[in-house]
């Protein structure tokens, strides 16, 4: 049984884990973290980390950017493994995950899909095969109205897999409106639309001479989220120190 704290328990996401979780005969939430929430009738919910006693396994958070360095300080001193699914992280934060990682298991991933993990893997065989052939790149993510960052986590990390793929590396361009020229053949356009309720529409676009090849993946509810997050607290419990992310999951 693995035993999660749950950090930004009383958000939409910290809800719908919770509900993922009730139905896990594997896993337990002992308790959360949230400033602005209450207590479940399933467990107890403290405003701040200091006051959480429960012995826990696994954190996984889904919080804020601005929360991130008090959980890592946290789970260092607890010698706890954390599921890190907040995006929007500073340099100095990625810098922080990979120094706490020399002492505990830290999992981050852009996306805990299991479907856009699985899209990264895709990308990394097509893409070589497509520049080769003349094809443009151009990826257009699209959010809720709600969204703070943009690009997305999830759009840049897609950006990556293709890049890393590639033997000549390409520049990202976010906005085209400041120039008047062709458009260069290495470069990945990344586009950000936000609106409504949408949860997370990604499209990876490989346009050519008379063709295009459209790799998409939606969202149609955060449980694809939760599910993958859950999936990786039980495959985190008892690992080595060290960075981790879904691709190790799903291996």
């Amino acid at each position: 049984m693995v035993r999660i704290i749950l950090h930004g328990a009383c958000g939409q996401m910290g809800r719908m884990i919770t509900d993922i979780v009730s139905r896990e005969e594997n896993a337990v939430i002992v308790a959360g973290i949230d400033a602005f929430g209450s207590a479940y009738a399933e467990y107890p919910v403290y405003k701040t980390l200091e006051e959480c006693t429960e012995e826990g396994d696994v954190v996984i958070d889904f919080s804020t950017a601005a929360a991130i360095d008090s959980l890592i300080g946290f789970c260092c001193e607890r010698s706890l493994p954390v599921i890190v699914c907040t995006t929007g992280l500073s340099d100095a934060q990625n810098g922080m995950l990979k120094k706490a990682s020399e002492k505990i298991p830290v999992l981050k991933s852009a996306n805990m899909s299991v479907g856009i993990n699985l899209l990264f893997r895709l990308l990394k065989e097509a893409a070589p095969k497509l520049a080769a052939a003349g094809f443009d790149i151009e990826i257009v993510e699209k959010h809720h109205n709600r969204k703070l960052d943009a690009p997305s986590g999830t759009a840049l990390a897609l950006a990556d897999a293709v890049n890393d793929s590639l033997e000549e590396k390409y520049d990202y361009v976010y906005d085209r409106s400041g120039r008047r020229e062709k458009r260069p053949k290495t470069e990945i356009g990344i586009s950000a639309v936000r609106g409504g309720t949408i949860v997370g529409d990604h499209d990876v676009i490989f346009a050519g001479e008379d063709e295009v090849i459209t790799f998409s993946h939606r969202a149609y509810s955060r449980a694809v989220f939760g599910k993958g997050a859950v999936q990786a607290a039980l495959f985190l419990k008892g690992k080595a120190p060290g960075m981790y992310d879904m691709q190790d999951v799903l291996q």
